[in-house]
């Protein structure tokens, strides 16, 4: 009997859990060590922020599912991880054997790395957490009683910009919506070189769609802009302009979680844990990651952005750590597998969305090409983007990872493949 432990409970922990307890035989174990009781679907936490949805609402119950479906639970909070023991110590007293492991702890937050910055000591606000949207959503609501400047952006080193013009032009949309745009000013502080560029760079439409809209929304941009400090009412930029604001949401860049950073040669400078092209360690083959906590190229630009990691980009990389965990074990004859990192995402902003599709998102070595990158703008992205959360919500509850036809219609609908053959690599 194999013990396989995945670290994590969110949207790459969770369905990758019920991925390995589906395709391994019952005498396997499959555990999922989590320091929350709840799944939160984290995409979901900008509505929470501004009022528009109930944290409830977007949370499950990780106790009855992992009991419903199998898979053994552990509560608590990963303090040492010891690969050449194979032991996982939670809350620094249980000790947890395992053979495998799959990290997707998901990564901590660097606010530290700008004086003023974040929820806990700070002066800006964040959706990264459900405690921190729920802190954001109080701000908001004393906001709302007494208007003045909103300023939105990321801090430099952000991979995901997504969440943050997700959360401009949602506010901007619900403040029409009161009719309180006119009293407020609204400025947008990013590190991209140019609007649309969501450190990826050539996604055909994105920038003439994404600074069209916000061109139409009066909102002011500031692009390659480096936050350096934030004091109670001004955001302070490399270049020496000072950006005032009433409520700010900023997001953080992300680091590796602490357990990584305590084990030499497990991750990177950052905390973000290399893989081979099967998504294990190079050093320790029964160590698998996925997610945000895998450390994958930046692009080089001069506030220094990193290459995003979508949901479904880490649904693509549990699947396959899934599948060669299997290979390993003997519980399926066949090629090791590789995620494409083909990505697609839908923002959602308050009346219309914009999809952006990158296949894949790391261009080709030899070419510098993808196979395609465009966006696309449209109302149909809202509706998309919200019948998408209550589907995955759905196949939460019934113990699905990728389901087949999920995989089938993002090939059919956007001609995205998740996984291919890994030929190369031969397993002792």
């Amino acid at each position: 009997m194999a013990k396989v432990i995945v670290i994590g409970g969110g949207l790459g922990g969770l369905p990758t859990a019920y991925e390995l307890r589906h395709l391994l035989p019952k005498e396997h174990q499959v555990t999922l060590i989590c320091d929350r009781p709840q799944f939160t679907f984290i995409p979901g936490l900008i509505r929470v922020a501004l009022n528009l949805n109930e944290l409830e609402n977007i949370q499950l119950d990780l106790v009855k599912l992992t009991k419903q479906y199998g898979i053994k639970l552990i509560l608590g909070k990963v303090t040492t991880f010891d690969p050449e023991t194979k032991q996982i110590t939670v809350d620094e007293k249980q000790i947890v054997d395992y053979d495998y492991v799959a990290i997707a702890t998901g990564a901590s937050f660097a606010f530290d790395a700008v004086p003023g910055l974040g929820p806990e000591g700070g002066y800006t606000h964040s959706v990264c957490s459900p405690n921190h949207a729920l802190e954001a959503r109080t701000a908001w609501l004393k906001f709302l009683e007494n208007p003045g400047h909103l300023v939105v952006g990321a801090m430099a080193g952000v991979s995901c910009f997504g969440p943050a013009y997700e959360f401009l032009l949602m506010a901007e949309w619900e403040l029409r919506r009161r009719g309180l745009r006119d009293k407020i000013s609204i400025t947008f502080v990013t590190p991209e070189p140019y609007l649309g560029h969501l450190g990826l760079d050539g996604l055909s439409n994105s920038k003439e769609l994404t600074e069209t809209l916000l061109r139409k929304r009066g909102i002011e941009v500031a692009t390659n802009a480096e936050i350096i400090s934030v004091d109670a009412k001004t955001i302070a930029l490399a270049d020496g302009r000072k950006v005032p604001f009433e409520y700010a949401m900023i997001l953080p860049a992300f680091r590796g979680v602490n357990f990584i950073n305590k084990v030499p040669g497990l991750g990177n400078e950052k905390g973000f844990i290399p893989v081979l092209p099967t998504y294990e360690h190079p050093q320790y083959s029964f160590v698998y990651a996925l997610g945000v906590s895998v450390a994958l190229p930046e692009t080089k630009q001069d506030c220094g952005l990193g290459l995003p990691k979508t949901g479904q980009m880490t649904e693509a990389m549990g699947l396959a750590v899934t599948h060669n965990i299997g290979v390993s074990l003997g519980a399926i004859a066949d090629n090791l597998k590789t995620p494409t990192l083909e990505a697609i995402c839908f923002a959602d902003f308050g009346d219309t969305g914009i999809i952006y599709v990158a296949a894949p998102v790391l261009p080709d070595a030899a070419t510098g090409e993808r196979r395609y990158a465009y966006a696309l703008q449209g109302r149909w992205v809202n509706w998309a983007k919200a019948a998408f959360e209550k589907y995955f919500l759905l196949k939460m509850k019934l113990g699905w990872g990728l389901p087949w036809f999920e995989i089938l219609a993002l090939r059919i609908l956007f001609g995205l493949s998740l996984l291919k053959n890994y030929d190369s690599l031969v397993k002792n």
